[in-house]
């Protein structure tokens, strides 16, 4: 062994120097050449880091750098990640994405192209004229539809999703139609009402009758027996004095 490598080696590796660090590593680790200054020293890892790609070889486990666009990649050639300013696309970095592509600025990847979608339009709504179906003779219906799909941003954007057109009714009064609910409802109210009423001075009326009958009766108790008159045809008649 040269007088210059070690094998007391720390950090994972097998052999090593003062001046170049790590010359080999311990088995399933990565040797890396991390410069410092002017000098480039060993270094032994277990995974490569940010802007490496690791490269596995009978004797020895090497992290080699990605291309300079490239902040991660898997092979030389195909980067998983791009340094700011670069849109991915199919392991490539670019500055602008092809035809068809649109630029993601949230994932810094070329996507594709998402157009607005709509559903089928519903049924035409009935002819009303403010609010009401009836009283009028031309009107409005509409129709709605709803977005299903949003654009993205180079997409075609969404249509219209309500539509109105003119109608055409047979004029036809609506008073009894439209106020027939209510009416019931008042007609209702006031039966309840008068129903009430009528109770209530059935009440009152059995009420004076009973405190009329009892003022009648205590009148009676309070006031004195009329003695009861003599006979007068017993009175006047003959005394017998035949003893």
């Amino acid at each position: 062994v040269h007088p210059n490598v070690s094998q007391g080696c720390q950090g994972g590796c097998a052999t090593c120097s003062d001046y170049n660090g790590c010359l080999s590593c311990k088995p399933r680790l990565f040797f890396v050449l991390e410069r410092i200054g002017m000098k480039q020293i060993g270094v032994c890892l277990s995974s490569c880091p940010s802007g490496y790609y690791g490269t596995r070889y009978p004797d020895i486990n090497k992290c080699a750098k990605c291309k300079a666009d490239c902040d991660t990649c898997f092979t030389r050639n195909f980067c998983t990640k791009c340094k700011s300013g670069f849109y991915l696309y199919s392991g490539k970095c670019l500055e602008k994405c092809p035809d068809g592509l649109e630029a993601n600025n949230h994932t810094m990847e070329c996507t594709s192209i998402v157009h607005c979608e709509a559903s089928e339009w519903s049924p035409w709504s009935p002819c009303t004229k403010k609010g009401k179906t009836c009283g009028f003779k031309r009107g409005n219906e509409v129709r709605v539809r709803e977005i299903v799909q949003h654009p993205s941003a180079k997409g075609n954007p969404c249509p219209a999703t309500s539509e109105s057109r003119k109608c055409v009714v047979q004029r036809k009064r609506c008073q009894k139609e439209g106020k027939g609910k209510k009416n019931r409802e008042e007609k209702r109210k006031k039966i309840n009402k008068d129903e009430s009423k009528e109770t209530r001075q059935e009440s009152k009326g059995r009420a004076a009758r009973r405190q009329n009958r009892e003022q009648r009766e205590n009148n009676n108790k309070m006031q004195p027996k009329k003695r009861k008159a003599p006979n007068k045809e017993q009175d006047l008649a003959p005394v017998d004095t035949a003893h």
